[in-house]
């Protein structure tokens, strides 16, 4: 299917960023002139970019190719996260693809939110599919990701608090806990986690067992704040071990 093939031309180009049309097509075992068809699809949506022969996966930050990779995965862990917003509640949401779908869920099952976030992609992504408030914390612009950090989100953050803070990750490991790949942006969850009752993490169960650069260290408040994550069915028994032992909710999308 077309949304399978997509899913592993952005899984060979993460791991190569340029790799050839012919190589595409025998790799994923389609003619050239569909891998062509689907790759026009993906340049139209400005998830890659085409050079003389060649596709190009763009920045890795850039929120359009994340949210295309492993869709449907993330389309489902989004859908039983939403579970957890009731209509009237206040909630904060980070960057990162599974916390856009999530945006898009609730825009469409919910009413009476306001969503704060320092997203600039998640307020324009479900612009127009609700009524509901919108909040953009100020800050430092990174373009790619299109989000906000610096020390401008925490102070933002902090007139606020909140019910649920839902976030996603680069990785996690047993030594480091929850990673980001970028400092500012882990400050940001950081300090955004200060300001709400419940913590949850969206993300998809290949992320256990990578590690990224910046453990998050998330803020331990007195009661221990709540922690939940959402991932997919195919987590890794070690790691489905380690979360309860730590006293992490873990929920299983279907």
């Amino acid at each position: 299917m077309k949304r399978n093939r997509e899913t592993l031309i952005l899984e060979l180009l993460t791991a190569g960023r340029k790799l050839e049309v012919s190589t595409l097509a025998e790799r994923i075992g389609v003619s050239q002139v569909t891998m062509r068809k689907d790759l026009d699809e993906l340049e139209r949506r400005g998830i890659i970019v085409r050079e003389h022969g060649y596709a190009v996966l763009r920045s890795p930050d850039d929120i359009q190719s994340r949210i295309a990779y492993h869709y449907e995965e993330k389309h489902k862990i989004a859908q039983r996260a939403a579970e957890l917003v009731e209509n009237g509640d206040t909630i904060m949401i980070e960057s990162g693809s599974c916390c856009a779908l999530l945006a898009d869920v609730i825009a469409e099952r919910r009413k009476d939110l306001t969503i704060i976030t320092n997203s600039a992609f998640i307020s324009a992504y479900i612009r127009g599919k609700c009524s509901f408030q919108i909040i953009l914390l100020g800050g430092i612009y990174q373009p790619e990701a299109q989000v906000m950090v610096g020390p401008l989100v925490r102070l933002c953050a902090e007139e606020f608090f909140v019910s649920h803070f839902f976030i996603g990750v680069d990785g996690y490991s047993d030594l480091t806990g929850f990673t980001n790949q970028d400092h500012m942006r882990a400050q940001a969850v950081r300090d955004m986690a200060r300001q709400a009752e419940k913590v949850v993490v969206l993300t998809e169960s290949e992320k256990f067992g990578r590690r990224g650069v910046v453990p998050l260290n998330l803020p331990q408040k007195n009661p221990p704040q709540p922690r939940i994550v959402v991932t997919n069915r195919s987590i890794p028994q070690d790691a489905l071990a380690s979360l309860r032992e730590q006293g992490i909710q873990a929920i299983l999308a279907e």
